[in-house]
């Protein structure tokens, strides 16, 4: 069952073109490798189809439903993408419990087992001002699975880890895989890509092609 479905996707600014006529499937329960140079068009991809960007032309169906027709942003889903933003002067589980009351599904239990699933100690009062790179990044992913969504966007989650972090994170995404979770992963890095991915598409000036089935 194909729980992306990306026809004719086209997106314009101005003189550039992000995505060029891409129509691509995407099965669910794997882990979809995204690979390309910067502003070959996979984050504008990513952005599409969790509804943060609107397409010039075609269209994006998540379980069946048209984004920014049916719904404006698909339900259950988590996203870590570019920088993410968090409130310096609050501790991770402070930042995170904020997020959480926006829209009131999660308790502090699940908030503090998503921050011990990627790393991070849910009881450290320390402020994310003082946090490394990686550490943000941690902090992202566990906020992106905090309310246990099925469909997870991760655009460069490895940014900023060192190699222990990596074979942490990497273990965590596996982990995600096998309670049935469709992920897509960004990535620069090969290994990660070889390692996680059961499919692996392309992007090149906002054109898309499979390079793994």
């Amino acid at each position: 069952m194909f729980i992306v479905e990306v026809k004719n996707a086209t997106k314009k600014f101005k003189e550039t073109t992000a995505l060029s006529d891409v129509t691509v499937s995407f099965e669910e329960g794997k882990i979809h490798g995204l690979i390309g140079r910067n502003g070959s068009g996979k984050t504008v991809l990513i952005k599409s189809i969790c509804g943060l960007m609107h397409l010039t032309e075609g269209e994006i169906l998540v379980r069946g439903q048209r984004v920014g027709k049916d719904i404006d942003v698909p339900p259950n889903i988590g996203i870590v993408i570019e920088n993410p933003g968090f409130l310096p002067s609050y501790s991770g589980m402070k930042n995170l419990m904020y997020l959480a009351k926006i829209r009131n599904t999660v308790d502090r239990e699940q908030v503090a087992k998503s921050m011990a699933f990627v790393g991070l100690d849910p009881k450290s009062k320390k402020h994310v001002a003082k946090y490394s790179m990686g550490m943000r990044q941690r902090l992202a992913i566990a906020q992106a699975v905090m309310e246990d969504p099925d469909l997870l966007f991760l655009d460069e989650p490895m940014n900023g880890l060192d190699n222990q972090g990596v074979k942490e994170i990497r273990e965590a995404i596996q982990t995600l895989k096998a309670q049935g979770k469709t992920i897509f992963l960004a990535s620069h890095n090969a290994e990660d890509i070889d390692i996680l991915c059961d499919t692996v598409h392309e992007m090149d000036a906002g054109v898309i092609r499979q390079v793994r089935p």
